[in-house]
Parts: structure tokens; sequence; C-alpha cells
């Protein structure tokens, strides 16, 4: 099994765990007996799960932390050097979206996207998959998306970052093959938390058949049985399944427009 045995000395670290997937990502691993670090801005609700997590036997430690800020990832990491555990298992799930044409978006909020979508994945991941590799164990989740598979009209930005996080992911998987870490990518399509308001997608996903979209912990639970059995990349339900193979396959001359459609341009 690709997911590292829990150990009083081990902690998961997971990124966003304020809400959504994140959120039940922790619950899930918590649930297996794991020590959690939970991080995110919000450390309001990182206290509440911590508290609700630690209920069931495990340590699980709130820190606040702006994964886009070098000094606030040094710090996160610092804290959980000063507890004495090591990170065996890396969840990198804080990310946003946005929607709407790219030339009427906010340029500052889609270059901190990037930031938060991207570079903090590889800062992560340089920072604790070394670690993983001297010790011929750990597991690193990367949460991607099905957008990721295509370019999509009115969330260009998003789709792009996704397909960094899908690509990385998948070519880290073959770096690190024989080592003893796994890394797995998990790409869901739409999925029933906050992030569709903040993305401005209601739109978009209000046209999607209810079967296609799944909950944070149908997602969490595909997410972390992926893990444990060493899937490169996991793609919850058959709708994200088959998003995927039409993301990767069909020319872009025909999907481009037949998604313009689907996201509409304004009002």
């Amino acid at each position: 099994m690709a997911l590292p045995e829990p150990s009083p000395k081990s902690t998961c670290l997971v990124t966003g765990a304020s809400s959504g997937i994140g959120a039940d990502i922790a619950r899930e691993l918590a649930g297996r007996g794991h020590n959690v670090t939970l991080a995110a801005r919000r450390e309001e609700r990182l206290r509440e799960l911590a508290d609700e997590l630690s209920e069931s036997g495990v340590r699980a430690d709130a820190v606040r932390c702006d994964v886009t800020d070098a000094a606030s990832r040094d710090a996160l990491a610092a804290t959980i050097a000063a507890a004495g555990l090591e990170v065996e298992v890396l969840v990198n799930n804080a990310g946003y979206g946005s929607g709407g044409l790219f030339q009427e978006l906010d340029g500052d909020t889609e270059v901190r996207m990037v930031e938060t979508n991207c570079e903090a994945v590889i800062a992560l991941c340089a920072r604790y998959v070394p670690a993983m590799v001297e010790r011929g164990r750990g597991a690193v989740l990367n949460v991607g998306s099905t957008a990721g598979f295509q370019p999509l009209p009115r969330q260009a930005t998003y789709s792009a970052t996704k397909a960094f996080v899908n690509a990385f992911s998948e070519a880290l998987s073959a770096d690190l093959h024989g080592t003893g870490v796994s890394v797995t990518v998990l790409c869901p399509g739409p999925v029933t938390t906050e992030f569709i308001e903040i993305a401005s997608a209601e739109e978009a996903v209000a046209g999607v058949p209810g079967f296609a979209v799944k909950s944070p912990e149908y997602v969490a639970a595909a997410a972390v049985e992926g893990i444990e059995k060493g899937r490169r990349v996991v793609t919850p339900g058959t709708a994200a399944t088959a998003a995927s193979v039409a993301g990767h396959y069909t020319p872009r001359s025909v999907l481009l427009p037949v998604l313009r459609r689907f996201y509409p341009v304004g009002k």
C-alpha cells in the first residue's frame, strides 16, 4: 500500500483544510489513524476541525498559513519540526478559481491564483519530497481538476493552473518510481463546495447533470483510496472519467466552440 502506516512521529499535512475537499480528506486520514496538520488562512475553522478530529484519538494541529507566502510556509514547516513531527503524507489542496472573460477579470487576482494553485504546490513538494525519498516512504496528493484536461473559456487561468498541476504530478510520479514515495493527482469535476460560488461558476455548473456533481465527502474518499492503492490519477465518478477522456482526445477546433457555448459570455 502506498499510504504509509500511521506513527506517533508522522503527520499528514493538508493545505486548504478549512472546508470542502481538504477538510474531508483530513477526516478520511484521521479516520485511518493518521495524525493531521491542518493548514489554511481561516484559523477559526481549522481549530474547529482540529477539535473534531482529535476526538478520534489522533493528533490534529491547526496552523494558519498563507501558502503563497514563503515566510508563512517557512513558519508552517518550523511549527511542524518543533512538534517533532515528520510529514509523510503531503496533500496540496489549497486553491481557488475565477469565472469570466479574462480581459474583464482582476489581473492581481489571476496572478495570485497561479501562486496558490501552482507555485505553492512546487514549493511544498520541494520542501518535503526529498525527505520522504530519504526515508523510503511517503505519499503526495495534489488536487488537480478535470478542468486541467482542456482549456476552458471564461476560466482561462484556472484551467491552465490545473493543467500545470495535473502534468507536474504525473511527471513527479515517474521521477519517484522505485523510491517508495507515491504521487497521486486528484482530478474531480464539479463538487458541491463553496469553491463554485467563489469562482463565480454557478451559471456553468447549473447546466451540469446532477449525477456529475459530487459531494466533497465522495471525492475525499476516492482520493484517499487512490493514495492507498498507489494510483497516479484519480477521477472520481464516471462523469469525471469521461471528461478526462474527452478533454484529452477531442480536437481543440471542435472542443473550444462547444465549451464557449457551455460557458456563455456575459449578459
